[in-house]
């Protein structure tokens, strides 16, 4: 088992460190943070919305700290380190799969006792928050993708990268390897520059400290060798939540055009609605928080949600 980080240790100065908690769910003790809606943005006092946030592959909850603010004004949050990523502990790799994944994710939000009236899930965050969706793990008034990672990888690559990913996760030394190639920070660079997304030094840092770990390394690689939509995209019509498609025309990961495929998938859906965001990538929820929050806000008043 891959060296992970530890809380006592490399958590100690970790974005919101106040509002986390560990709870054990679903064969997976989760990193969950809780925020409730701030009170000074002359909100009644009383219960407020609940939105879930769901990151991708190979990030964390922290990846969420620029939309706090401005999310915090209208919804009560949680965020989750997915499991084997960041703080969460490593699942069996069942587990690994979208619908074991949405499976053990359920039954946080039973734990929990939380009920989301919004779920906002980036990349492949999108697509576990569309499989609990389907699975009745979640009844959201809305489902908001970010960037949502619903097809699989076009071309060879969908033929060549899942059986490498398998055969990468299967050994032993690979996350170390990967995660010693990480200490270049010119490897972070690409990292980010690759997404088609400009972060600041401090976003930067947090991804640095994250692939340079080779248990997240491991839970990354586990995820990505265990993954498969196409089943997903088989049960997609059938998909009654509301759905927004957020896209940005920057996006080097998920290309944009794939948001009209998943519109005309989802034909049981309310209502699908796609939101276009210029100049900005993959990750654009934290290159331009306030932008994106204001297009989730504005989603949910449209879908009900008093926020």
């Amino acid at each position: 088992m891959a060296q992970r980080l530890d809380w006592n240790r490399d958590g100690r100065d970790w974005p919101h460190r106040e509002a986390s908690s560990f709870v054990d769910a679903g064969g997976v003790r989760w990193h969950v943070q809780r925020f409730a809606r701030s009170v000074a943005d002359g909100h009644p006092a009383g219960p407020a919305p609940l939105a879930l946030l769901l990151h991708g592959t190979g990030a964390s909850g922290h990846s969420w700290v620029p939309m706090l603010p401005w999310l915090g004004r209208h919804f009560d949050l949680i965020c989750v380190d997915l499991p084997g990523h960041a703080f969460s502990s490593m699942p069996l790799s069942w587990q690994s799969s979208l619908p074991g994944m949405a499976r053990a994710a359920g039954e946080l939000m039973k734990a929990l006792d939380a009920r989301p009236d919004v779920v906002i899930g980036h990349s492949a965050g999108a697509a576990l928050a569309a499989r609990m969706c389907l699975d009745g793990q979640l009844a959201p008034k809305l489902l908001i993708s970010l960037n949502g990672a619903f097809l699989p990888l076009p071309g060879l690559a969908g033929v060549v990268f899942p059986p490498v990913a398998k055969v990468m996760a299967a050994l032993p030394f690979a996350p170390s390897f990967f995660a010693s190639q990480a200490a270049d920070p010119r490897a972070i660079d690409r990292l980010i520059d690759g997404t088609g997304s400009t972060l600041d030094a401090a976003g930067r840092g947090l991804y640095a400290r994250l692939v340079r770990n080779p248990g997240h390394v491991q839970g990354a690689l586990a995820m990505m060798a265990n993954w498969d939509v196409r089943p997903l995209l088989r049960d997609l019509p059938g998909l009654s939540t509301r759905l927004l498609l957020v896209v940005a025309d920057k996006d080097k990961t998920v290309a944009p055009e794939q948001a009209q495929q998943v519109r005309a998938m989802c034909a049981g859906a309310s209502a699908v609605d796609v939101h276009r965001l210029a100049g900005l990538g993959h990750l654009a929820h934290e290159e331009d928080p306030a932008q994106v929050s204001a297009a989730c806000v504005a989603a949910a008043r449209a879908a009900g949600v008093a926020c």
